[in-house]
């Protein structure tokens, strides 16, 4: 007994961009692809996106309309009002090439414990260059505070953070709420168990 072979797959290719028919959105020229999707490939993209020809004159118009209310289109998480999210939401995503979204990073400092060789400890200090903290300034006064090493490295997030030689995870929340008051105390977060922990 043979396998039955599947017949290959039969794709649409746009008269006017020569794309796929699924892919003209994506192209430099859709406007232009729109009445060639109209008469042969009408079942691709919903009406909403290209009215159908029974309209008439009006289909710019509607594909217009579409795009003002998709404009308008926000994610809340329903804690406030739909107008003050949308907004919020604005501010902390950036657009990236290629469409996609890079959200804002947010304004707190993440202190991590890494045990090294079961005794050897090394406490990480993440996020105080958002505050305005100088990374080299701040790992010469975590130095000298806690008469340790302590130096800037880039993390695995290609991000740089300070590693300072021994546990001083709760002796360093008063330090560095005292020494840069611009660092509130319910910004700074300590990592245990795999949990990011308030430290207030």
């Amino acid at each position: 007994m043979a396998a039955e072979k599947p017949a290959p797959v039969r794709v649409l290719y746009c008269g006017v961009c020569g794309l796929p028919a699924e892919y003209c959105e994506f192209g430099s020229d859709f406007e232009r692809c729109k009445p060639w999707l109209r008469a042969n490939a009408p079942g691709v993209y919903p009406d909403e996106l290209i009215a159908s020809s029974s309209s008439g004159g009006g289909d710019d118009k509607d594909v217009g309309k579409v795009g003002e209310r998709l404009q308008g289109v926000g994610i809340s998480d329903g804690s406030s009002s739909a107008a003050g999210s949308a907004s919020a939401s604005k501010e902390e995503v950036k657009r990236l090439p290629g469409g996609k979204l890079k959200k804002k990073d947010k304004q707190e400092v993440v202190i991590e414990k890494i045990v090294r060789n079961k005794r050897k400890c090394v406490t990480v200090v993440k996020g105080l260059e958002l505050f305005g903290v100088k990374l080299s300034d701040a790992s010469k006064k975590l130095g000298k505070k806690f008469a340790t090493g302590a130096s800037v490295v880039k993390g695995p997030t290609e991000k740089e953070q300070i590693d300072v030689q021994g546990d001083i995870s709760y002796d360093i929340v008063e330090f560095i709420t005292d020494t840069w008051p611009d660092v509130p105390e319910s910004a700074i977060f300590f990592i245990e168990d795999g949990r990011k922990v308030p430290a207030a």
